[in-house]
């Protein structure tokens, strides 16, 4: 999907520049492949400048990009034997939110994400990845699946926040997310969680409750969306760069804070320009976090997670 962030315009345009220049060479008698190396060596120096030194709000716009994989992408990429799992069990089911059962990398998982939409229908379809009520009860269902069957739990966090609707409200939104958090932090199988774009609240933590959270370098993961912060604090969604800065949304703060375990590091230009090594990252890094968690007990994993989550956060006591 050709989305250019304002950022990454002369990236982008310096790019266009070296195509136009090998298409020429192609049929030209001239020799442009010194101009065109130098080029390269621009844009890569230029790339590099840009990307090391983003802004809490430029990454929020790469984590919101269209063109970043989804938790489809990531099954498709990294499982095999892909059975989704729908419905609540009460007669609804919710496509802003996918479940089912796979193999990752030979080993039996379940898998449970909030799924975007690329383009206007999809995301009217996927509701923009915000889950209602039945989604959270989907999720909720089919993870218990998992932990009745001994299989490890993937999850992916991609969702601004749980649908904030009339409907969802009146049909239980917060009793829903309050249940798989309680529910999540009593399962006895591994837990491994990627945010893998935005991390928006109890949206986020309804399949977040895990023995291990991983970040992508380039997500956020909030209590609440920038642009929410700062039309509570300031009365102004345009102070959203300020409000991004001031909430710590980055991976790296996160990482700093002890809210995740792990940041995943994308290549310059962010997951959507290299999707399939992110998602290969993703899947090694998974792996690894799997493979340490196997060795202990339904009894220690429960534990493990409860211990994790009682030792987020800091305070700090000022005298007189």
């Amino acid at each position: 999907m050709d989305v250019v962030l304002d950022f990454e315009r002369p990236i982008v345009e310096l790019r266009k520049r070296i195509e136009q220049l090998r298409h020429l060479d192609d049929g030209a008698e001239m020799n442009l492949a010194a101009s065109i190396e130098q080029l390269e060596l621009q844009f890569d120096q230029l790339q590099a400048r840009i990307f090391a030194r983003l802004s809490p709000w430029q990454r929020t716009q790469i984590a919101r990009h269209p063109a970043r994989p989804f938790t489809l992408d990531y099954v498709a990429g990294l499982c095999t034997e892909w059975t989704e799992l729908h419905g609540d069990r009460a007669g609804y089911d919710d496509h802003a939110m996918v479940s089912g059962i796979t193999r990752f990398r030979g080993r039996p998982v379940v898998v449970v994400g909030h799924q975007k939409g690329r383009k206007t229908k999809e995301n009217l379809l996927r509701n923009f990845g915000m889950a209602r009520p039945q989604g959270y009860r989907k999720a909720l269902r089919v993870m218990k699946l998992a932990d009745d069957f001994g299989l490890p739990i993937l999850t992916f966090i991609d969702t601004p926040g749980a649908y904030p609707g009339v409907e969802a409200e009146a049909n239980g939104q917060a009793e829903a997310i309050a249940r798989n958090i309680l529910e999540m932090a009593r399962f006895r199988v591994p837990v491994v969680t990627v945010v893998t774009g935005e991390g928006g609240s109890g949206g986020a933590l309804a399949i977040g409750v895990a023995n291990r959270v991983l970040m992508l370098e380039n997500s956020i993961y909030s209590v609440i969306s920038p642009e929410g912060c700062a039309a509570i604090l300031w009365r102004d969604k345009a102070e959203g760069p300020r409000a991004a800065e001031a909430l710590r949304v980055t991976a790296r703060d996160c990482l700093e804070l002890g809210v995740v375990d792990e940041v995943v590091p994308e290549p310059y230009g962010g997951a959507h320009r290299h999707r399939d090594t992110v998602i290969q990252a993703v899947g090694d890094a998974i792996a690894r976090h799997l493979d340490a968690l196997e060795g202990l007990s339904p009894e220690q994993l429960r534990d493990d997670r409860f211990q994790r989550f009682r030792q987020i956060g800091r305070f700090v006591e000022e005298g007189a």
